[in-house]
């Protein structure tokens, strides 16, 4: 249901003084990449393949660097509202472009939260906002959300009286029902906290979902915490990474398997996922299709049979990150695939270029492939390999999960 995210990048930023008088806030740098890139990778990385950028001061630098890009296999577009509309304004701004269903980010924060099992909690009915709550150990700098049932029942704004003193804020992860742009005002500036949500709080049309306690999140508005964020964030962003082979480990292979209708999981392979998601590890598929070379098939199919794997796995709130795979073969009859490369396994091209584009801790991953061309390509890129026997993929993985 929910495939597409929308980030606000309309913020002035005007508490960080000098750092965002020529550059929009979600565009400094934290780890030598723009903010921006890490909250992109990160909705890609929960299966939101279309991602919609609401631009306002400066906006012509996010344009200028995303708007018709793909980037971590999510599209993007950018839209430049002509004057500050507010959160809420900016929304029916965007109106003509939103789905049905979508999640919300703001620009400026970072949670570390499993957005798909978020998405997966949406309850459906008279629901019409789902938030995502942070517990905080000092709710003085944040105005707070009080909870019951999993629903809202109440805002309190920023009070210094709650200084040092724990609670649940809002960490700026939204889900949305697009019908709430009837309730928008019809032109001018809006708020979406307190034109949307305070009515529909009241009405009782807030779910609620708390993430982990202790899970990191980061809000870089301010000096203090965007300097923190430069070493905090790369450092909790780097993690074990499983590495998957696809036919034959993750699903039954027929040969030349690429038909949605074919997908046939191995036993174990679904909560072989599911158990590294919960343990924080990142989860890649990385595969040979030589299929395509070979005019079997098109790369577009092997891209909708990865849809169908993604679709099965958010039933039940897991995710892999990305999946990577291989068209060529030096003897393809399409031209274009038709040669040998650094990707087709057992050469190890797939898996260097995502410890590249990700902070992954090489060290603890592993690669796990039911061929030793998997196992070669896992020790050519320094990472160990795990050799599947088809039995039970978590029972495989078990033990190296830790």
């Amino acid at each position: 249901m929910f495939s597409q995210s929308v980030i606000f990048c309309g913020g002035l930023g005007t508490r960080l003084g000098e750092l965002t008088a020529t550059t929009p806030k979600p565009m400094l740098p934290i780890g030598g990449r723009p903010f921006l890139d890490i909250l992109i990778q990160e909705a890609a990385r929960f299966g939101f393949d279309e991602i919609l950028l609401l631009a306002g001061r400066f906006g012509t630098q996010i344009a200028e660097a995303y708007d018709g890009k793909t980037c971590f296999g999510a599209r993007l577009k950018v839209l430049v509202e002509p004057e500050p509309l507010g959160t809420g304004g900016a929304l029916r701004f965007a109106a003509a472009h939103l789905a049905p269903f979508f999640m919300v980010m703001n620009g400026d924060s970072w949670i570390d939260a499993n957005l798909r099992a978020f998405a997966a909690r949406w309850p459906g009915g008279d629901t019409l906002a789902q938030m995502l709550l942070q517990p905080v150990e000092d709710a003085g700098r944040f105005g707070t959300v009080e909870a019951l049932n999993g629903r809202a029942i109440c805002f309190r704004e920023k009070d210094s009286a709650h200084a040092g003193r724990p609670g649940l804020i809002n960490s700026g992860v939204y889900l949305f029902d697009r019908r709430i742009l009837e309730l928008l005002p019809a032109e001018g500036p809006a708020s979406l906290e307190h034109d949307l949500l305070v009515p529909l709080v009241a009405s009782g049309r807030v779910a609620t979902v708390a993430a982990e306690p202790g899970a990191y999140f980061v809000d870089i508005g301010v000096p203090s915490s965007y300097a923190a964020a430069q070493e905090e964030l790369p450092r909790v962003r780097t993690r074990p990474a499983l590495f998957l082979d696809r036919d034959g480990t993750l699903n039954r292979d027929k040969g030349y398997t690429h038909r949605p209708e074919d997908l046939i999981w191995m036993p174990g392979a679904q909560t072989a996922i599911a158990k590294a998601n919960r343990l924080g590890w990142y989860v890649f598929v990385v595969s040979n299709q030589s299929g395509v070379a070979r005019g079997f098939y098109s790369a577009e199919a092997v891209r909708a049979f990865h849809r169908a794997m993604l679709n099965d796995l958010a039933i039940q709130g897991a995710h892999i990150d990305a999946l990577a795979f291989c068209p060529h073969h030096p003897d393809g009859k399409v031209a274009m695939y038709a040669q040998d490369c650094a990707c087709r396994k057992p050469q190890p091209g797939l898996i260097t270029d995502l410890l590249s584009e990700w902070k992954i801790d090489a060290r603890r991953s592993i690669m796990v492939g039911d061929k030793p061309s998997d196992i070669a390509a896992a020790e050519a890129a320094g990472i160990r390999g795990v050799l599947f026997d088809g039995s039970d993929l978590l029972a495989t993985i078990a033990p190296y999960l830790i």
